[in-house]
């Protein structure tokens, strides 16, 4: 009696240890489980971006460096080309799910200002497999334009982490730039990019 009262208190530990062992490994080797647990996060105001205090053209010492871009569509697009405009750049892959988690977020931000022409949005598929990228972001109808680099990319301007969101003002200078997940969908951030594209 003695020792199944023993068992008994003992199964209560181990079967909790290994449903917290299943779920952390869930959350490391699944992307779509991290990208779950980060949403959430995001919903509860974590992993805000950090937005410089004051809009100050020109106050970046940072220039953007000329970086070719191509589209789903095979067109060039050069980063010394957009000045003038306020350029949204984020990294990404697939396999990722901290930019999985953030994704919706930048989407949303793109359909509220796809009409402001002073802002570009240049979403760049990291791995360089439209084959990959271009139906993973059509099954969650996201309408973000997609790219590749068609150059070097510097790495100072992307190093080996992803999600990396960099955002150029209209000079050519680098205001704002962040490695990890950030919820794009805050509305300080939309009155950011909207300051300073005017």
């Amino acid at each position: 009696m003695i020792y199944s009262s023993i068992k008994r208190r003992l199964k209560a530990p181990i079967l909790l240890n290994m449903v917290i062992f299943i779920g952390l490994m869930t959350l490391l080797f699944n992307p779509l489980a991290k990208a779950a647990l980060i949403k959430g996060l995001m919903k509860v105001g974590l992993f805000q971006p950090k937005l410089p205090e004051a809009v100050k053209v020109n106050s970046a010492t940072t220039s953007a460096p000329d970086i070719v871009f191509q589209g789903t569509n095979g067109r060039l697009l050069h980063l010394a080309d957009q000045r003038g405009k306020v350029v949204f750049i984020n990294f990404w892959a697939t396999w990722c799910g901290p930019c999985i988690a953030e994704m919706p977020a930048i989407n949303r931000l793109y359909e509220k200002l796809k009409g402001n022409k002073n802002i570009v949005f240049i979403i760049v598929d990291a791995d360089h497999d439209f084959s990959k990228s271009r139906p993973f972001m059509a099954k969650r109808h996201f309408t973000m334009p997609l790219y590749q680099a068609a150059s070097k990319i510097p790495e100072s301007f992307l190093s080996n982490a992803i999600p990396t969101t960099t955002i150029i003002d209209r000079t050519g200078k680098v205001v704002f730039h962040q490695e990890g997940s950030a919820d794009y969908s805050n509305p300080k951030v939309l009155e950011y990019l909207n300051k300073i594209s005017k």
